[in-house]
């Protein structure tokens, strides 16, 4: 972080930071180079320069601002103490994007600045999540009341003048809330965040939102209650501007952060912009985005979407047990589609990764494997992410559980949905955290990763790039016992960031252990690299790396019924007879 040395009354100190969270050992979770970008540190850090462009404190006061990701950058919060109390406390710390699983952490970093006089700020889906479902007061808010920690529900577009006027006059609220008022996007500032920030995340890669909200009803989503049912955009005019923004940096990696970017109106005219970018242009853009298991449905969709610079695609697939889909209100997702789908995807081969979900009423330890397995054999998806079924603050899940009185987790460190935070009618809770770590190692096998790279080799696609995802996704689970989303290249700690509460160890038997263990986890990971490199290449340039064939990258027949994805469970073969019928009726009223 850089000093100032004086007060000047002239300069207002911004500071936005996103905070990280705990690890079962109680440090908090920091990188070298952390995986994901945070879109809401970008779109923050957007709309404070508009601020202070247009000087909204006044003529000649101008706005100093920074912006901290905690996941790979250390808050020194004596040092950002000491800097404020340089300037006067003349600034506003704000806590942005916080979920629920980084409020206890949120709260751990503004309890000494709140001491120290810090003017400070929290928002994000935690706040505004809980503001839109429950009572005002449930779910740890007012703890932000007892410190004087203000509160912002909603989008900052047009309302951060407000906040920073009020800062810089002394008098925050104890909460802005916007919630119903949700702001239209086009033309208002665009995520942006300094090189120096985003050269702290694997692949020096950022984000920004194309769109937000989500008509879907799945009442497991925090979505629909924060950013709205209805959809908003930004216009193919804020996206060039956004890329070229980035690309006067050197930064042409993107990670869209819209739910389901599928079903953004204005999603042609994005992809014919960014299209014209990089082929006219020449800007190598890579993208990755999030679509739902329909898109392959839309004409030219997925064609365009490779022309953009598409390289990786995650699906919403959550779960291939159409009842669990049904009692989840996620009914768009169509079990028969699947294959079809990532086969479109995989034609252009652009990699393809799916969020699984564990833990819907009907999931048993068994059955969960026996799903596992389907996936593999059935499938052609390259990256499977899991995830136990998780009641957050502000989905409708969450809702329904603290109006009745449910027993809920009261930790909200474990909101991660990494761990059980509710009971299951069909699993212990032992069972539930165990089965969770086992899909893991079910899925990664050596033999199934090696099938991975065989039908990527097979149908042209990056070999390369999937090694380096495989073993992420395959290790960070085993070599550090966090979900790969929240992994990173080389853990760093310190033994000052330990959860207030849990015993601090000292420095002399700290530090060894770290380095110990650091050197040990390197190695293993050094291990992985190479021996999956060799393998990757050695498929790559055997004889029958493109003659390779097995039932997941077969073409689908037009009368598939036999699957063990269709017929294991009573709502696939359901589906399967909707599916008949739909298509008799069909044929019935063409002739």
């Amino acid at each position: 972080m850089p000093s100032y040395p004086v007060h000047d009354p002239r300069r207002f100190l911004l500071v936005l930071i996103k905070p990280s969270h705990y690890d079962d050992d109680g440090y908090v979770i920091r990188w070298w180079r952390a995986t994901i970008p945070s879109n809401t540190l970008a779109a923050m850090y957007g709309i404070a320069a508009d601020c202070a462009a247009r000087e909204v404190l006044g003529p000649g006061i101008g706005v100093d601002i920074e912006a901290v990701d905690e996941t790979n950058t250390r808050i020194d919060i004596a040092k950002l103490i000491a800097r404020f109390a340089q300037n006067g406390n003349f600034g506003l710390v704000a806590l942005v994007g916080v979920q629920s699983n980084q409020f206890p952490r949120a709260l751990d970093i503004a309890r000494p600045l709140r001491a120290a006089g810090v003017p400070m700020m929290i928002g994000g889906f935690h706040v505004s999540g809980s503001l839109a479902m429950l009572d005002g007061h449930a779910v740890g808010l007012d703890a932000c009341r007892d410190i004087g920690l203000s509160m912002f529900a909603g989008e900052a577009e047009g309302r951060l003048d407000t906040v920073l006027r009020d800062a810089a006059d002394g008098r925050l609220a104890p909460l802005y809330t916007y919630m119903d008022d949700l702001p239209d996007m086009a033309g208002t500032p665009v995520p942006l965040l300094p090189r120096e920030s985003v050269s702290r995340t694997l692949g020096l890669s950022t984000s920004f939102d194309a769109g937000r909200g989500c008509p879907y009803q799945c009442s497991f989503c925090t979505i629909i209650n924060v950013q709205g049912r209805t959809s908003r955009f930004r216009t193919a005019d804020d996206i060039e501007r956004i890329v070229r923004m980035n690309w006067a940096q050197g930064i042409c990696k993107f990670f869209i952060t819209d739910d389901n970017f599928a079903r953004n109106k204005a999603w042609e005219d994005i992809f014919d912009r960014l299209i014209a970018l990089r082929e006219c242009e020449n800007i190598p853009l890579g993208l990755m985005i999030q679509v739902d298991t329909l898109c392959h449905k839309i004409p030219n969709f997925i064609v365009k979407a490779k022309r953009a610079g598409v390289t990786r695609v995650f699906i919403g697939l959550e779960n291939i047990n159409p009842d669990n889909l049904a009692g989840a209100k996620k009914r768009q997702n169509k079990i028969t589609e699947y294959r079809k789908m990532l086969l479109a995807w995989k034609t252009e081969g652009i990699l393809t990764l799916a969020g699984y979900i564990l833990g819907f009423p009907a999931d048993t330890p068994e059955s969960i494997r026996r799903d596992i397995a389907i996936i593999q054999n059935e499938l052609p998806l390259d990256i499977l992410e899991f995830f136990c079924l998780t009641p957050l603050p502000g989905s409708e899940d969450h809702q329904v559980l603290w109006r009745a009185g449910t027993a809920m987790e009261p930790d909200l460190n474990a909101y991660d949905t990494e761990h059980v935070c509710t009971a299951h009618g069909k699993m212990s809770r032992a069972e539930w955290e165990a089965i969770y770590r086992e899909a893991w190692t079910l899925y990664y096998t050596p033999a199934h990763m090696a099938t991975l790279l065989r039908r990527t080799a097979a149908t042209g696609g990056p070999v390369g790039s999937l090694v380096k995802i495989l073993i992420m996704f395959a290790m960070a689970v085993r070599l550090d016992n966090v979900h790969p989303l929240q992994g990173g290249l080389l853990r760093l700690k310190h033994p000052t960031e330990r959860r207030p509460g849990l015993p601090r160890v000292p420095a002399w038997r700290f530090w060894p252990a770290f380095v110990l263990g650091t050197i040990g986890r390197q190695a293993r990971l050094i291990g992985a690299i190479v021996r999956w490199t060799v393998v990757a290449t050695m498929i790559s340039r055997s004889a029958t790396a493109k003659t390779y064939t097995d039932q997941a990258i077969t073409a689908v027949p037009d009368d598939e019924e036999s699957s063990d994805l269709l017929t294991k469970t009573s709502g696939a073969q359901a589906a399967v007879a909707h599916v008949r019928k739909v298509a008799a009726l069909t044929a019935g009223a063409a002739r």
